[in-house]
């Protein structure tokens, strides 16, 4: 199993605008495509304005092909343009991937 940990940066008074595309459209295309979502967080403490979460793969493979699945989608697509109408929501994105050490509680 990996994990992948992603981190978008909202626009100045969008982090909202990004919950509800995660409520309202981007959850429905995870379950569609077979995208495993572990946890979602904002920040208490820390650099604000972000949205945090984790995602779960059996490998890289299959977290290639889902990507790409999911990317290629073009009802996710017109989600995608519809919620940028009135401006871009995320500014910056970055991600991460790990592999949980032998000893880790989360394999």
């Amino acid at each position: 199993m990996i994990y992948e940990h992603r981190i978008y940066d909202a626009a100045p008074g969008k982090l909202e605008e990004l919950h509800n595309r995660f409520r309202n459209h981007t959850l429905k295309f995870f379950e569609k495509h077979g995208i495993k979502p572990i946890a979602f967080f904002t920040t208490v403490v820390g650099t604000s304005n972000q949205l945090n979460f984790i995602l779960a793969f059996e490998s890289l493979a299959e977290r290639e092909r889902i990507w790409n699945g999911f990317m290629a989608d073009q009802d996710w697509q017109k989600a995608l343009r519809d919620s940028n109408a009135n401006g871009p929501i995320v500014l910056k994105m970055e991600n991460k991937i790990y592999s949980p050490t032998d000893y880790s509680p989360l394999k």
